[in-house]
């Protein structure tokens, strides 16, 4: 199962998150998202547990823990989009219309 955590300290390494998980059970991968260009993380991070019975404790257990200053948010991932994902709104303004 793969796992968000949201609302990180930006200083919080993927070794703490995953000592952290594996209390509740076996970790696959824990992978701090972050900006491109910066290199800095932008507060969340993907957890993958293998067992969704550990997964779901983990879930229970942490949501709302304290981390280095921080109440976490952790819940189950939404699945990718298939789609390319998000993107910009764009456009807004007035459109012109020529009455003739």
């Amino acid at each position: 199962m793969r796992i968000y955590v949201g609302n990180l300290n930006y200083d919080t390494s993927e070794e703490e998150i995953q000592s952290l998980f594996s209390e509740y059970g076996d970790v696959d991968e824990v992978a701090v998202i972050t900006d491109r260009e910066t290199g800095r993380s932008r507060g969340f991070a993907f957890v993958t547990m293998p067992a969704s019975r550990e997964a779901e404790a983990a879930i229970e257990a942490l949501n709302g823990h304290q981390l280095d200053g921080r109440s976490l948010t952790v819940n189950e991932a939404r699945p990718k989009r298939s789609d390319g994902g998000g993107g910009g709104g764009g456009g807004g303004g007035r459109q012109r219309r020529d009455v003739w």
